[in-house]
């Protein structure tokens, strides 16, 4: 499960009541620190990338720090899950891979390699 402070969450975007409805539907829990401005989420993974599609999706440009917030800290995946996903979709293309992933150029240049001699 992942953890994420965000400081000053209310007073630094627009919309605000949205994008907590948008974070709650995901399933995350949103909570207030104590009696401060500041707010915590927290969720697993794939409700952060459901967050971050949602909120893409919206273009509020208020929305940019907290979209970025969550994006550094859903984790890379490991170059072994990588190498599953181009098995899966064989006709993907290095960027697409990179696109879907965010994973660099060096890494899924690895990832056709280790596929294609496998």
């Amino acid at each position: 499960m992942l953890d994420i402070q965000l400081n000053s969450f209310v007073r630094r975007i627009e919309q605000a009541h949205a994008l907590k409805e948008i974070m709650k539907s995901s399933g995350a829990q949103l909570s207030r620190v104590g009696r401060s401005r500041n707010w915590r989420l927290k969720g697993c993974q794939s409700q952060f990338e459901y967050i971050v599609a949602c909120a893409q999706q919206q273009n509020e440009a208020s929305w940019l720090w907290v979209i970025e917030t969550l994006t550094k800290q859903i984790p890379k995946p490991e170059l072994a899950e990588l190498v599953n996903i181009v098995r899966q979709n064989p006709t993907m293309t290095q960027q697409q891979l990179i696109t879907q992933t965010q994973c660099t150029l060096v890494e899924a240049r690895k990832v056709f390699d280790i596929a294609e001699w496998e």
